[in-house]
């Protein structure tokens, strides 16, 4: 989930110590307590939804950007920083589920809401719960309708797909940006990647030259990545089979006939986890009672 230096939070969120996921001390009331951990798309909603059921939130998030999107509520807390910090999220996970017995105020439900690519923190989360017979719950982010889209199941099979000199816009993030390059040589590579110094430093790495990297963040109707194609005379773009807003973006930006859409396919799920949709998994948890 992110790096391992721990941000400063924004007014009122506490920020964890490094190592270490923090939680509440189980003051402030009764209910069933959730540790929630998550990110900026179906993460608020999620949480907004729990805290009206009458749960106490422990949300552990990467950055300061993806806390500011949760707001303040009494029964919420907000933890900015990557879990485990330097030890690693497995540490973290085992930490963080470990003090919350110690202090008398153990999780009811662990919920991994992570991005579906995010493949170390779910597994640290798998492994953690199991060995303390923790109940987790994974959202299970939905299929969209790729048809027009072209799959691709891993991302050694890209040189597969692209001809020689085709422009190919990477919108996969930058931790697999290297091995994008490299399996698909003779393609003119552009990215687009968000705005921070890590991810640019590790395209930059991945030999992808400045003048074909888009440092922004993703969000409205799509208007500035079309303004990208459209200036780099992109010819294919590679996203994530992630089920989210971001691949809906990209489907509806490739529906020109001039672009073509490859779709990453996402990793399994893992194993011994209940995932579940998001209304399913609502229903599992039902709601919080006074004394939890």
């Amino acid at each position: 989930m992110g790096g391992p230096i721990l941000m400063h939070p924004p007014h009122g969120i506490q920020a964890d110590p490094p190592g270490r996921a923090g939680g509440c001390d189980g003051s402030g009331g009764g209910g069933g307590r959730i540790w929630l951990v998550a990110g900026t798309g179906e993460g608020p909603p999620l949480a907004r939804e729990l805290l009206a059921r009458g749960w106490r939130l422990k949300v552990s998030l990467v950055s300061r950007a993806a806390a500011l999107a949760y707001g303040a509520h009494p029964r919420q807390e907000l933890a900015v920083g990557a879990i485990g910090g330097t030890d690693g999220p497995e540490a973290g996970v085992a930490a963080e589920l470990a003090d919350a017995g110690l202090r008398g105020a153990p999780y009811t439900w662990v919920i991994d809401a992570t991005h579906p690519f995010a493949t170390r923190i779910s597994a640290a989360l798998a492994d953690g719960c199991a060995a303390r017979s923790q109940p987790l719950l994974r959202l299970l982010r939905p299929d969209l309708n790729a048809a027009g889209a072209q799959p691709l199941d891993d991302l050694a099979g890209l040189g597969r797909l692209c001809r020689p000199g085709e422009r190919l816009l990477l919108a996969i993030g930058a931790r697999r940006l290297a091995e994008a390059v490299a399996a698909s040589p003779g393609v003119l590579h552009h990215a687009r990647l968000l705005p921070q110094g890590d991810a640019l430093a590790t395209a930059l790495a991945a030999g992808l030259a400045p003048q074909r990297l888009a440092p922004l963040r993703p969000g409205g109707d799509g208007r500035i990545e079309r303004a990208l194609c459209r200036h780099w005379q992109i010819d294919t773009v590679l996203c994530r089979r992630s089920g989210g807003a971001n691949e809906e973006r990209w489907h509806r930006i490739c529906a020109a006939p001039d672009l073509r859409l490859l779709l990453l396919e996402r990793p399994g799920e893992p194993a011994r986890v209940e995932a579940l949709a998001l209304e399913a998994l609502l229903q599992r948890l039902g709601h919080s009672g006074p004394d939890g």
